[in-house]
């Protein structure tokens, strides 16, 4: 059974007097790897890595971006890319990507095992419906993106609200829908009543339903925050952090290994 993600906070896993939630995306492959690319296809290698990212970090959840797996399976497999041109009714892309059998499988079995291999709590981090469905309509060559509305955004928030009943087995404590792409002034920030599909999946499943923004994390019906720490306190001393009920680290590819431990130190 997943922790509660409001019970993590009051008792972090790592001991810290603050949660700290670390998106490694960046820095992993750059520090772990060495460029070598991300083992998405292998769920027992991926745990393997996540599980050196999480000795080495100390987070304390597990965040699987399943978004990133979704973006590679995109590089890798040309049908399904083609079929998501197949039609050019807005939603379209989205719906048949989601759909994909094989793909959505894969993505379960990946929660599993790395919840499995991991000591602390899972939180799966993919694009809100709003910018998934504009990375797909982009992708198939439906239309441009500033043709999106929030209604479009609701019919995709069904789309993906289907697809999140496929996690009902691993662990979740938190659903992160990423959206940091949409303060760019090309798409509509739907308010949270256009989500409420999802919500109901995860209100449903007791995950926590938190929306990523370049400023942080708002945890939805809770008034719980994460503030993102600035990248240049991943550079050296000098920058103070914020506060919140919880922290959100992304750390930058660039930063050096013995400066990131020295300020991870200082979350203690």
């Amino acid at each position: 059974m997943a922790m509660d993600f409001a019970t993590l906070l009051s008792a972090p896993p790592s001991g810290r007097r603050t949660a700290l939630v670390v998106d490694h995306q960046r820095y992993a492959p750059a520090v772990i790897l060495q460029g070598r690319p991300v083992p998405w296809t292998d769920p027992v290698a991926f745990a393997q890595y996540t599980g050196q990212v999480q000795g080495l970090l100390r987070p304390d959840t597990t965040l699987l971006d399943l978004g990133a797996y979704y973006d590679d399976v995109l590089t890798r497999e040309d049908t399904l890319r083609a079929g998501l041109s197949a039609r050019t009714r807005t939603g379209y892309a989205l719906r048949t990507l989601l759909a994909h059998e094989p793909t959505a499988v894969a993505a379960v079995e990946l929660a599993e095992v790395v919840a499995r291999a991991s000591a602390t709590p899972l939180v799966v981090q993919i694009p809100s419906p709003m910018l998934w469905l504009a990375r797909t309509h982009e992708l198939s060559g439906a239309g441009p993106i500033t043709d999106l509305t929030t209604d479009h955004a609701e019919t995709a928030a069904m789309y993906v609200a289907d697809w999140l009943r496929r996690l009902a087995a691993p662990p979740v404590s938190m659903l992160l829908l990423d959206e940091r792409d949409l303060h760019a002034g090309e798409l509509p920030y739907p308010d949270d009543s256009v989500y409420a599909p999802v919500a109901n999946v995860t209100d449903h499943y007791r995950w926590a339903l938190g929306r990523r923004t370049g400023q942080g994390v708002t945890v939805g019906g809770s008034g719980l925050t994460g503030p993102r720490i600035p990248q240049e306190f991943w550079h050296g001393d000098g920058v103070a952090l914020p506060s919140g009920d919880f922290l959100l680290a992304d750390i930058p590819a660039d930063a050096a290994p013995e400066t990131v431990l020295a300020q991870l130190a200082k979350l203690n």
